[in-house]
This record gives structure tokens, sequence and C-alpha cells, in this order.
């Protein structure tokens, strides 16, 4: 362990090194012995509740886990407030999340008429009933007998082989569409059947009876009402389909899961398509010991989280790869910040941080995806070789652009550090091949998005299955912003067109008030923070006005108490941007100060104010905390909490602070001439 500093040194900076030190040593505490970190990603009662509901699918029934479970969906029911369930913390309630819950709860043996149980009922069917709940929602239902199958809308299994010319083809959808759609239109198709040994039943959360139901499907204009008439013309025609091209459809649907099973990790590495093809296996025939239904159960085992309080949690996925890169970056800006004691002590825990480091760069240098080209190559030119990396232990099939653009700027970084040393870059060969993958993904926009170049054919979302307006991975700001970092730092001639063509496009997609819409993390702050940093490295001059501008709207965001907070609120309504009722967060004011400094700023008012405020929330155990779901899934259905986020990022933006201020200190003693930039370069 690296022991802190000694406190009894005087110094102007005895407070801040302290703060950054016990950051620095609680971050090193939780390193796995291979060099990894994977913090908790929590979500919404959702996927707790479907894990549930899929035992009771299955017949596997774990009487001591499902309690576990139930506890966790208590714990997040809001009885202080409406009485449901909401999908951020306080957010509204979300009618889909909410009969998911109660439907689990009553599952695990809750009854109907307990207090919370009548609370949750109540809420429900002032909100319209089950009957109001999302496609993905009411295909549950359909399976477990609770609706008729035409509550969901017609997705044939037939869908898998439509060449890619046809305007709707899983080529054209998300990655994180398809591998959920693959499986599950096979039980959509077969209209598989939960096998509900318990015989639980929601009938009390439908104001109408199903059967009698007639308005699953809310109005609709434009292309979603044509979609909707299509759904009810073919719908007939549905059971005059050959039964060999079912079969056909069926078996390439079985061959295309198999293929991107991905091991004791799952397909797509989350949650529901690891759960449908599980419960695809099961109505097809597999035997319980089938290698398949193993690693399923495994990879579902993986993302289960026990708590102190004995209750227990699904998470959606691992986020080992993102979580490693943010930690290994936290702890090099400490590296050299707040020194233990002076002498042997002094120079064996840095030698011991710096193993660490090591191991941290070992263990992601080691997840680049090099041999094989994944799902991204039916979109992009064939040429591409693979060279990504993916957000999980392992999803060969699906890396990230926005993981490959971080720890390729990491690499290239510590390449050349040890180049400088003793003239060889020991990363090189992997910093090309990212590169040349990430510049083939980008889109004709000159925007990057997170899986796939171009997937932004918007009339896809109109479709009846795809309600939920998630259906496709357009370029984002933020994810953008993160690949104009790492061509700022690899700076490359080859990447120099691709980079402009980058800038251009955040310059497009600004808001008139200066911000960046964030579309992985808690929103403005996040997306302005993404795409200043890296458009510091990128090395565009601070003084344009539209960064002017962004770091204004930043600033003017800044609350009473020296902090930054956002409410995932400001996905619904774009006036509520960089506003969180006056509560600031930890996470949120480290983004904010991260981009003031990414352009040197260490002595304003806002940045002083905000230091202020993260020493002053810091925890005894060294870390940050805070309540808030701080990103989506999906913004508008689904969000997240990364609990490394206010691990990592404030002690970044401590540390990041210190380095940056004491610059300018041993520059007020030197020579204009021998004064070094304001800016260095560490990752903005």
């Amino acid at each position: 362990m690296i022991r802190r500093m000694n406190k009894s040194a005087p110094s102007s900076w005895s407070a801040l090194d302290a703060a950054i030190a016990r950051g620095r040593d609680a971050l090193v505490r939780l390193q796995q012995p291979d060099g990894s970190w994977c913090f908790e990603l929590e979500s919404d009662a959702t996927i707790t509740a479907e894990y549930i509901l899929m035992m009771h699918f299955m017949d596997r029934i774990d009487d001591v886990r499902q309690e576990k479970m139930a506890r966790y969906l208590r714990a997040n029911q809001r009885l202080d407030t409406h009485g449901a369930w909401d999908l951020y913390v306080d957010g509204a309630p979300d009618v889909s999340c909410s009969v998911k819950a109660y439907f689990a709860l009553k599952a695990a043996g809750d009854s109907e008429h307990a207090p919370h149980m009548v609370r949750a009922r109540d809420a429900i069917l002032k909100l319209g009933g089950a009957a109001r709940s999302n496609v993905f929602t009411r295909i549950l239902l359909a399976t477990f007998g609770q609706v008729p199958w035409r509550a969901a809308p017609l997705m044939p299994i037939e869908f898998v082989l439509f060449p890619k010319w046809v305007p709707i083809s899983m080529y054209k959808v998300a990655y994180w569409a398809r591998t959920t759609m693959v499986p599950l239109l096979v039980l959509c198709s077969l209209k598989a059947r939960a096998r509900n040994p318990r015989n639980v039943s929601i009938r009390e959360l439908f104001v109408t009876p199903p059967e009698q139901e007639r308005h699953y499907f809310p109005p609709a204009r434009g292309m979603r009402r044509l979609f909707l008439a299509l759904d009810r013309t073919v719908r007939p025609i549905e059971p005059l389909l050959p039964k060999r091209l079912r079969q056909r459809a069926i078996r390439h649907a079985e061959a295309w899961c198999a293929e991107r099973m991905n091991g004791e990790d799952g397909l797509g590495g989350i949650f529901p398509p690891i759960v449908y093809s599980y419960q695809m296996m099961q109505v097809l025939g597999y035997p319980d010991d089938h290698p398949l239904r193993r690693d399923c159960e495994n990879a579902l085992e993986k993302l289960l989280v026990t708590r102190p309080d004995g209750s227990m949690y699904c998470q959606p996925c691992l986020s080992p790869v993102w979580d490693t890169a943010w930690s290994t970056m936290a702890l090099e800006q400490a590296r050299g910040v707040a020194a233990p004691e002076t002498g042997d002590t002094a120079s064996g825990a840095l030698r011991e941080l710096d193993e660490r480091i090591a191991r941290a760069y070992d263990w992601l240098a080691t997840r680049q995806v090099n041999d094989l080209r994944g799902d991204w190559i039916e979109n992009a030119p064939a040429d591409v070789e693979p060279g990504g990396w993916a957000f999980q232990y392992a999803n060969p099939y699906y890396p990230d652009i926005d993981d490959t653009a971080l720890v390729t700027a990491m690499l290239d970084r510590r390449g050349r550090t040890h180049r400088a040393a003793d003239g060889t870059h020991p990363y090189a060969s992997r910093v090309a091949r990212a590169l040349d993958w990430m510049r083939g993904l980008q889109s004709r926009n000159g925007g990057f998005a997170a899986f796939d170049a171009d997937c932004d054919r918007m009339y896809l979302n109109a479709i009846p299955f795809a309600d939920h307006g998630a259906l496709l991975d357009p370029p984002t700001e933020d994810v953008s912003g993160r690949v104009l970092l790492c061509f700022g730092v690899t700076k490359r001639t080859a990447d120099r067109a691709s980079l402009a063509r980058a800038i251009d496009y955040v310059k497009r997609t600004q808001q008139p008030d200066g911000s960046w819409w964030g579309r992985w993390g808690t929103n403005y702050l996040y997306g302005t923070w993404s795409v200043l940093a890296g458009l510091a490295l990128a090395g565009e001059d601070k003084s344009q006005p539209y960064i002017t501008r962004a770091l204004d709207w930043l600033r003017a965001r800044q609350h009473a108490d020296g902090g930054w907070g956002e409410t995932n609120d400001s996905y619904l309504d774009p006036k509520l941007a960089g506003t969180n009722g006056g509560e600031s967060t930890s996470n949120c004011t480290a983004w904010a100060l991260l981009a003031q400094m990414a352009f040197g700023d260490c002595e304003s008012d806002s940045v002083k104010r905000g230091i202020a405020y993260l020493q002053s929330v810091q925890q005894e155990d060294g870390f940050w905390w805070h309540r808030s779901h701080n990103a989506p899934g999906f913004p508008r259905i689904f969000y997240l909490k990364y609990h490394g986020y206010t691990a990592y990022f404030p002690l970044w933006a401590l540390a990041r602070y210190r380095r940056l201020a004491g610059a300018k200190d041993a520059d007020a003693t030197k020579s204009p001439a021998s004064a070094t930039p304001a800016t260095d370069d560490a990752l903005a």
C-alpha cells in the first residue's frame, strides 16, 4: 500500500495533497490482481426484475437469490413520493419499469394486498395500467400469457434473412438492438410460453381486461402510422409463410447467436441478449447441460452483485476496460502530486505505484481485438482491419470507438515516454491498428458513433418494435470528442483529414448556448467536457468564439457551493441543461473542472471554487459518492449509475489541478523564456 504523505510537513498544498493521497490510495486498493478495475454498473429496477422473471420463465427458481433480489426491488420503490419505480433517482414514475418490478415481486411471493404492492398498483393504474407499457414489456407479458400476442408488434424471424439493401435489415440497426432482436424474434415467432410454475398473474394491473384491450399501440402520425398500418396488413399473412422458410430463419438465428455467444461474457456482453438467447435455447429444446446454455448461465452469474445489506441486483453489463483506463489516468495524474514520505519509503511506494500502473497498461494492451472482423465490417470499407477495444472483458464482435480512442491515446503517450527513455515504443503497432480502425469507422457527417459507421437511418425508429427510439447508433458529440482527443495525442499525419472533419462535426453540433449534448454520460456537462478535452488536445485555439462560448456556459452553471450537477431530466427538457436544482455532484464537478483545465485554466475563481467543493465532499474512505444515475444507457428510457465515476474523475480533477497550479508556481520563479506552457501532455 502506498503510504500517505506526511501531514505534518508545512505546505500551502497540504490539504489538497492529503485529499489526493486518500483518493489515490483508495483507488489503488481496488485494483484487481491482473491489473484491471471493474466498478459496479447499476441501472434501474428493470434488469433485476427481469432476472427474477427469467427464473420463472425457465422454471429454474432459486428462492434464496430471488428473495435477495426482491429486497433490492423493495428498497428502490419510491414509497415516499409516487409509490412506483423510476428510471433514475428523482425521476418520474415509469410504467414499464414499475410493471416489471411489481410482477417480479409478486413472483417472489409478495402479496398483492401488501401495502407496498397496493401503492405500486395504484401508481401503475394511474399511469394507464400495464397496457401502456413499452413493447419489450408487452412481449414479456405475452410470454407469460398476461396479454395476447397482438399486444406485441409483428416482427417475424424471417427478418434475419433480409439482405442489407432492404430498408429494414439487421445490419442497419445498432449492435445492442441486433443482438437483442435475433434471439427475441425467435421467441416471438414461436410465441414462446413461460413455464411460470407458480402461475403468477398480474391481471390487476390492467384498466381494461387485456384480451379486450384494443389500444396497445398509441395513435401515431407520419412514418410510424404507416408502419402500424403495415403491421396490421401483414399480421394475417404471417401464418401463411412457408414453414421451411421459418425453419431456415430459425436455424440462421441459432447459428448467428452461437457464433457470437462470447463464452462466459455472453452474447453482446449485455444482459438482454444473454437472457433472450438463454430462453431461446430452452424453447428450441437445448438440453440443460448444453455448453451454450452453461455459457449463458455463467455470463448471468458474472453480472450479479450482492450488497452489504444482503440484497442483490443484476448489472446490465460489466465495464472493466472503461474503468481501467480512467482509473489508470487518474493514478498517473496523482503519481507525482501527493508524494509519500521522503527517503527509502518514498522510493519504494513510488515503485509500487509505477508497477501497478504498468500492470494496468499491460492488461489494457492485451484486450485489443486484432484477429476478428466483427459486425462493424458490414458498414465499413472492406479493407478496414480490426484493431479496437471493447467495453467488457470480452466482446470481440463489438469493440467500441469510445474505449478505443481513450486506450489508444493512453498507449501512445506511454509508448512515447518509453521511446524517450530507451528508443522503443512497445505499443506502436497496436496504436497504428487502432487509428486505422477508427478512421475507417468515421461516419459520412464527420462524426463518430459508438460501434458502427452511418447507423443513422432515423426512419427505423418509427417501426412499432422501436417505441423506445433506441434502435440506432448515430454519431454523437461525446464520442467524436474522444476521437479528437486521441488524434490530438497521436498526431499522425494520416489522420489529419479525419481530425479536421471531426472538428467540423462538433462545430456544427454545438448548441446555441455553447454546450454539447452528451449521449453516454449525463448530459450537457459530460458532452461539453468530452468535446472541449478533445479540442484542446487537437490544438484548437481557446480564444475562438465557439470555445469561449462553451467555457462561459460551463462557468454560468456553477452552483453556489462551487460544484456542478445535472439532472437526467435534461434529456426530456433541454432547458434543464447543466442544472440539478442547485444540487452538486462530484462527477459533474470533475467534468466541468477538467473541461476548463483542458485549456490550462487553474487560476480562475470558477476552478478554485470547484476544487474546494471536491475537497469538501470527499469521504473518509478517500472516495466520493452521489446517489444519482450519471449516464444514459438510452436517453429517456434507460439510465445507469457508474459507481466508478465518483472514484476516479474527482481524483483526476484534483491531481490535474495540483499539477497545473504547481507548474504555475514553479514557473513564477523562472524567467519568461524558461517557463512551461499551462497545459502538459496529460490527457485533458
